[in-house]
């Protein structure tokens, strides 16, 4: 058995750094390897996303974990095409280490309050098509060439392009469930529901257990507020895959209601403002005031109790698995929501400007707590 053969066996039972030190120890003997170089990237690659949810490190940490590995794959996935850029292989793993880039570099520069944050974003995602597409070129009838091609034209939000690129990889090879998996997840970044739960049926169909395809039906459920349902899939994949779901990706309903009552706040409070004012030349708006503000409370109130009750308390547990700063974040944001609703509800009632005031001092804080809830 071979280096590389070891690595790949120890990498598909989740043994990544036994798989990484293994290609190392080959690459002293060999350090031209093209072969061993590409894989060596991969397995930095998918660690990346390890070193960013790993639930016993600090936020910071991951994210200096997550860029140092994401940078050293990118170097290594280089050096692979500077040795055999004949191969195509070479070109796929440099596309994908290239999808990673934009992410980590975006975090880095928002961190250091950056003037120009999505430039490097931009070249990396050109320079990530460039490889995709010599990948293709350089073998038209390899399959993973046309997905990294859909992958990269996805996160361009060229769906079009995206979406050919996926069928062309399914025409080679139709019950690919990597490639299945790629149409399902780019037909959910189009907004195209039905097709992407298809798609990503089809796969689970041929590997019920497959960890991608249940993450990803978990996630439709969750967009299409099926509350029970993705909980209950988010909880079953947490318990059969400890190692691929972050418990804290649990928390969804309670931070996605409170990005949903910022959003609805952020309207209601001041378009309640804006009727109260024109009550002083047309006293009548007093009442369109008053109407708005109960609306605005009835709403919120209704939306949060159509996701907290199937949801359960499972969230609100995990909530204490959240790094520090997002943990402040979220407890707070939801003190600041219930205060802005409170505070509706009492202009409502009294129509007195005070209560309306202090909502909009609420609202700036449940506003302010939504750059801290980052993980």
């Amino acid at each position: 058995m071979t280096p590389a053969t070891r690595a790949r066996a120890l990498a598909d039972v989740g043994r990544l750094a036994d798989a990484e030190s293994e290609v190392r120890r080959a690459l002293a003997e060999t350090p031209a390897d093209p072969d061993l170089l590409t894989l060596l990237a991969g397995l930095l690659r998918l660690q990346t996303s390890a070193a960013q949810t790993g639930a016993a490190q600090t936020s910071a940490g991951r994210n200096i974990a997550g860029q140092n590995r994401a940078a050293e794959a990118l170097a290594v996935a280089q050096a692979a095409v500077a040795v055999a850029p004949h191969l195509p292989g070479t070109h796929i793993e440099l596309a994908e280490c290239l999808l990673l880039a934009p992410a980590h570099e975006k975090s880095s520069l928002q961190n250091q309050k950056a003037a120009t944050p999505n430039s490097a974003g931009t070249s990396h995602s050109d320079a990530a098509l460039r490889a995709a597409e010599e990948a293709v070129r350089l073998d038209p009838t390899h399959p993973p060439a046309y997905r990294v091609l859909a992958r990269v034209h996805d996160q361009r939000r060229d769906f079009p392009r995206a979406r050919d690129a996926a069928h062309r990889a399914l025409a080679l090879n139709p019950r690919s469930i990597p490639d299945l998996l790629t149409l399902g997840e780019i037909e959910r970044h189009a907004g195209r529901r039905k097709p992407a739960r298809e798609a990503i049926g089809k796969a689970l169909a041929q590997d019920p257990d497959n960890p991608d395809g249940r993450w990803l039906i978990a996630l439709l459920d969750a967009e299409r507020l099926r509350v029970r349902s993705s909980m209950r899939s988010l909880r079953e994949l947490a318990a059969d895959h400890p190692a691929r779901l972050d418990t804290t990706a649990l928390t969804w309903p309670v931070r996605g209601l409170l990005s949903g009552f910022r959003r609805g706040l952020g309207a209601g409070v001041p378009l309640v403002a804006v009727l109260a004012l024109g009550a002083y030349p047309w006293p009548s708006w007093q009442i369109a005031a008053r109407a708005a503000a109960v609306t605005v409370v009835l709403v919120m109130i209704g939306f949060g109790l159509r996701v907290l009750i199937p949801a359960g308390l499972l969230p609100w547990r995990c909530v204490t698995l959240l790094p520090a700063r997002t943990r402040r974040a979220v407890r707070t944001g939801w003190v600041a929501a219930g205060a802005t609703v409170t505070l509706l509800l009492g202009y409502a009632l009294t129509a007195h400007w005070p209560p309306l005031i202090a909502a909009f001092a609420a609202l700036a804080l449940l506003m302010a707590t939504g750059r801290s809830d980052r993980t």
